[in-house]
């Protein structure tokens, strides 16, 4: 009876121990959502963070319980401003809010109910359709594993390698007992084309062409960047995934490795051998004065503007580097750069002694006696001799003789008056005649009478210097009756310059 007893209590106090023990569920998640190890319950998987690209077309993604939405840009979302159930949205709470998003963002040009009906995200992601996850209380679902936790150490996970937890697709059970995501793209375990990248996601993977290429059937193709301008400012060169920019030859990139700016040759490596001026895309060379561009448009030569004309200097012409110069014989000097001018050395230097005078011409000089006259000549005047009357020798000579000299440049043309002969003293009731004495043997002058006391030297023939002639001119003076009858000369000594200038 006692023992009977005893088993009894036993008993009872067996079923009361194990109802004050605690059980515990670890539930898979549904889809869009991850186990929280911290909080004991599933949280929202943010698609739009670790989802490359996840909306084409410009659209921009919004996140939302259990999946997300692609909106256009110009979409407004409206945030409802009552609190969130702490709870995790069942299967039919997540379902429910992901289409009443969607029917909201529907205004905005884009709807995304099929979404969360389909289950699969566009490239191998999720969203939410499943059922919702119960939080650290027991509860009985499918794909749950029931174990029993110490009410004392109720943080606690059991290390038991013998407590298997059931994941879902993509996860696996971690040493620390929970369920992690499967790196499909490291562990090469996804069916993604040698032409394709994988991208791991959370629970899944996604095949993705590289940048630069688009899929096309199965196939990823190099996308032409070139044929959709404008991408670059001048050239563009399209290469397997990718392209780059060139610039036409006196251009380079700018920082943006788009736009082509100039390069200022002139600046950065001046090729030009005098003067540089840089044009939009190339530059052009110039020389200074003097010198002009030689074949390779780079260098420069010197002109030689003495053989391009014989009228720049009046005698000769010196080619110089950029320049030309010009010179003039002796006894004359350069005026305004290429004009010859005679120098006037009885002005400056000479060597004529004290008793002779100093005549300048035309390239030189010459001296002369400040006496001339001979005898039976005596001076009068400066350059006057005077025969006598008492002087019986004087009778057959001319009375007087003047001595006068002139310079002519060489070949000077033809006729020219060159000199003037006029009677200092009239006589009344007398004529007057004038010849050429002697100095005219090869006919070079003749002598024309202008007026009843004067005549003109003229120049018939062109001569050629430097050479002196000496002219004798005669004015023959006789009266009317004949009963008086007198001459006198004038010596002409005319130097002929040996230029013509």
């Amino acid at each position: 009876m006692l023992k009977a007893l005893f088993l009894t209590m036993l008993t009872l106090a067996l079923v009361k121990s194990q109802d004050t023990e605690e059980t515990i569920t670890y539930t898979q998640c549904t889809d869009g959502y991850e186990w929280d190890p911290v909080r004991q319950q599933c949280k929202d998987i943010d698609e739009c963070d670790i989802v490359p690209d996840a909306c084409k077309g410009g659209m921009k993604c919004v996140n939302h319980y259990g999946g997300y939405l692609c909106l256009p840009k110009t979409a407004q979302i409206i945030v409802n401003n009552e609190q969130p159930q702490q709870e995790t949205p069942t299967s039919e709470g997540a379902g429910a809010a992901a289409n009443a998003a969607a029917t909201s963002a529907s205004a905005g040009g884009m709807a995304a109910s099929g979404m969360a009906a389909s289950g699969v995200m566009p490239g191998g992601g999720f969203v939410a359709s499943a059922a919702a996850v119960a939080g650290p209380e027991m509860q009985t679902s499918r794909n749950n594993f029931v174990i029993r936790r110490n009410p004392a150490d109720p943080q606690r996970i059991p290390s038991n390698p013998s407590h298997r937890i059931q994941c879902a697709t993509g996860y696996e059970q971690s040493e620390h007992n929970v369920c992690q995501d499967i790196d499909e793209c490291t562990a090469g375990t996804h069916n993604c084309r040698a032409d394709q990248v994988c991208i791991n996601l959370r629970g899944s993977f996604a095949c993705q062409c590289p940048p630069g290429y688009q899929k096309r059937g199965e196939q990823c193709v190099d996308i032409d960047e070139c044929a959709i301008p404008p991408y670059c400012h001048q050239r563009c060169v399209n290469t397997p995934g990718s392209f780059y920019c060139q610039c036409s030859p006196g251009f380079q990139l700018a920082a943006n490795n788009y736009t082509c700016v100039d390069i200022n040759e002139c600046d950065a490596s001046n090729q030009c051998a005098q003067q540089c001026y840089n044009i939009l895309g190339s530059f052009i060379c110039q020389c200074n004065q003097g010198y002009e561009l030689s074949s390779d448009r780079l260098n420069c030569e010197d002109i030689d503007e003495c053989r391009t004309s014989s009228y720049l200097c009046q005698y000769q012409c010196v080619n110089e580097p950029g320049k030309f110069s010009c010179m003039c014989p002796q006894g004359y000097q350069v005026v305004r750069s290429r004009t010859c001018q005679d120098i006037n050395e009885c002005e400056t230097t000479n060597e004529c002694r004290e008793d002779e005078m100093c005549w300048n011409y035309h390239g030189g000089f010459r001296c002369y006696p400040r006496n001339p006259c001979q005898d039976p000549y005596v001076l009068t005047s400066e350059n006057r001799c005077v025969c006598p009357v008492a002087n019986a020798v004087c009778r057959e000579l001319p009375q007087s003789i003047v001595y006068k000299y002139m310079s002519i440049r060489s070949d000077r043309s033809v006729p020219s008056d060159i000199f003037q002969i006029q009677a200092t003293t009239i006589y009344a009731n007398t004529i007057n005649t004038f010849r050429i004495k002697s100095g005219n043997e090869n006919g070079e002058f003749y002598l024309r009478q202008t007026s009843p006391v004067s005549a003109m030297l003229v120049l018939v023939k062109s001569l050629s210097g430097p050479r002196e002639y000496i002219v004798d001119l005669e004015m023959l003076t006789v009266n009317s009756i004949g009963t008086f009858r007198t001459s006198s000369v004038l010596r002409l000594t005319i130097i002929v310059g040996p230029f013509a200038f």
